[in-house]
């Protein structure tokens, strides 16, 4: 089933690439957390850059950007140095967010799917866009903060 617009941000904790435990609950920004299939691979390394390359914008609206897969996070933490990725990248090896958010898998469910949620301040889920065109979830998440914002 997964999540629906108006809902709560999952209470859920994952690591990330440092070992640090993350709270998709205990932030007091926006959060766009963006669910990919696999570190190194090339659509998942082109969203990547997107969202590095857009990171100045998500900020600048007050939102934080989360990645999520279920790669370790010591993949994690070599996609990130190769890639120079300024936001956090959580690992999901248990798929307890994955399941939690509702991403379905992709290809017949031989890909893990590529989704992306935004949710504002106040933990509400505002947007959720699946896509396999890894670079349409950063021009679409920018677009649904910016008019969220306006309302």
């Amino acid at each position: 089933m997964g999540l629906k617009i108006g809902d709560q941000v999952p209470e859920l904790s994952l690591k990330d690439e440092g070992d640090n435990e993350f709270s998709f609950r205990n932030t007091d920004k926006a959060i766009v957390v963006y669910f990919y299939p696999k570190d190194f691979t090339p659509g998942c390394t082109k969203e990547a850059c997107g969202f590095r390359d857009s990171y100045e914008d998500f900020r600048d609206i007050g939102a934080e950007v989360i990645g999520v897969s279920s790669d370790s996070q010591e993949s994690h933490s070599r996609f990130k140095a190769k890639h120079q990725l300024p936001f956090f990248l959580l690992s999901d090896p248990e798929k307890k967010a994955r399941n939690a958010f509702g991403v379905k898998s992709n290809l017949l469910g031989l890909l893990p799917g590529r989704e992306t949620f935004v949710f504002n301040k106040a933990g509400k889920l505002i947007f959720r866009f699946n896509s396999l065109n890894s670079s349409k979830h950063i021009d679409e998440a920018l677009k649904a903060l910016r008019e969220n914002l306006q309302n």
